[in-house]
């Protein structure tokens, strides 16, 4: 049994040992000064992942030269006056992952999800981001999408987090009061789960005893996750009756044109900065799933995803380009909005690092090599073309762990990481 004098913190590397047992310790609020204390004086950092069902063209996306002087390749000439912000990365997949848009699955976790899509997943970048800085915020994290609930967000038990796609229920969400009358129920079915949860955790103490030592491996396993879920129950009770910020912004109409791609992009990401600027999270997901039909823009008549397999038919890659563009553009508008926020006293982007990719390096034959990657923010040295091996990729996992380093986490690993990110210092 550990005691914990008054003035001291379990240090994270702190293993339960007995019995020839060894486990690593769950976030435990004892830990919280130690590992929290060499950022006190720092403002947070935050993280937010926009993913793309439908790839990008890599022609257009990625330069032709490496390094600080490239010329810009088509969508980024839009982004010239903040070129200094972001950084694009060529050449990176994630090792043995196929399967096409089954990928989507494995975009933030770099699990292989095998040829019938069918083997376990994991825990995802965002989701092990929030699990050890959550805490900080109303909500851990948030999970949004384009259209629908599918999500590139997973668990540690492997289970997809469904995607929020309303723009005008997130708004309530965030900054809309719960009735008095509401705030009760949920303060009661939080209490009434920690009771839950409580039964869960003397029964399994009592049932420990009778079993060999690979059960018990399998139920302190088990336990562990029971201990996660109380604690955060608890840290949302917490919340309920804390009144949510307010803004001055009005409540958004929902885009109802589905095919409306890129100005759903825009008012979602619209909320994304809000969520941001009033510390409501710092852990934010938003995939973009592939519009059969025609986006709505000037030179386009064919729908997005007949576009994206385009069979290298110029017309197709034509009308592909168009939209494309407009989702990058969009992307540096967010950027640019981030950059002119204060945040104690440097810029929301500063301590935002915001990253763009997708599953599909080529969409049109299914190719989830050579995936896009643009990085911007975070406190990172951009202004940079960082090009690998086209046929030989470099593993993207290795920018999950300068990301997960960046945010003070103490991790060497994601998946399969070999390092942090060649080429990529922070500033």
């Amino acid at each position: 049994m550990f005691y914990i004098n008054q003035g001291h913190q379990l240090n994270r590397r702190t293993l339960l040992k007995g019995a020839g047992v060894a486990m690593s310790l769950p976030w435990l609020s004892a830990m919280e000064k130690a590992f929290a204390a060499p950022a006190e004086s720092q403002p947070p950092r935050r993280f937010v992942a926009m993913t793309l069902g439908l790839g990008l063209l890599g022609d257009n996306l990625n330069p032709a030269q490496a390094g600080a002087d490239y010329k810009p390749s088509l969508y980024l000439e839009q982004l010239q006056d903040i070129r200094n912000k972001f950084t694009v990365v060529s050449g990176s997949s994630h090792p043995e992952v196929t399967g096409g848009h089954r990928a989507e699955a494995s975009i933030l976790t770099a699990q292989p999800m095998g040829r019938g899509g069918q083997a376990k997943n994991t825990i995802s970048l965002d989701q092990y981001m929030a699990k050890y800085l959550g805490h900080h915020t109303r909500y851990p994290s948030l999970v949004l999408s384009s259209r629908g609930s599918n999500s590139p967000s997973y668990t540690e038990n492997g289970s997809m987090i469904p995607a929020e796609d309303s723009p005008s229920q997130l708004f309530t969400k965030l900054f809309i009061d719960d009735s008095p009358a509401e705030q009760k129920r949920q303060a009661r079915r939080l209490q009434e789960g920690q009771s839950i949860m409580d039964l869960v955790q003397d029964d399994s103490k009592r049932l420990s005893k009778q079993l060999g030592k690979g059960d018990q491996d399998r139920l302190d396993a088990y336990f562990t996750s029971v201990r996660d879920l109380e604690n955060r129950l608890a840290a949302s009770e917490a919340w309920v009756n804390r009144p949510k910020p307010k803004v001055d912004a009005k409540k958004p109409v929902d885009i109802r044109n589905n095919n409306d791609f890129v100005g759903q992009q825009q008012l979602m990401t619209d909320m994304i900065k809000l969520a941001l600027k009033t510390d409501s999270t710092r852990f934010i997901t938003y995939h973009l799933g592939g519009s059969g039909g025609v986006v709505p823009l000037p030179g386009v008549d064919e729908g997005y995803h007949s576009l994206s397999h385009h069979g290298r038919d110029e017309d197709k890659l034509g009308q592909l380009a168009l939209v494309e563009a407009a989702i990058i553009g969009a992307w540096g508008d967010f950027l640019r909005e981030l950059d002119a926020e204060d945040d104690h006293g440097r810029s929301l982007l500063d301590q935002t690092s915001v990253f763009l990719t997708s599953n599909l390096g080529n969409a049109s034959n299914h190719d989830n090599r050579n995936m896009p990657v643009l990085l911007a923010g975070g406190g990172f040295r951009h202004g940079q073309h960082l090009a690998f091996d086209q046929k030989n990729n470099y593993p993207l996992p290795n920018l999950y762990v300068s990301l997960l380093q960046r945010l003070g986490l103490e991790t060497d690993q994601f998946k399969t990481s070999t390092g942090t990110l060649t080429g990529l210092e922070m500033s």
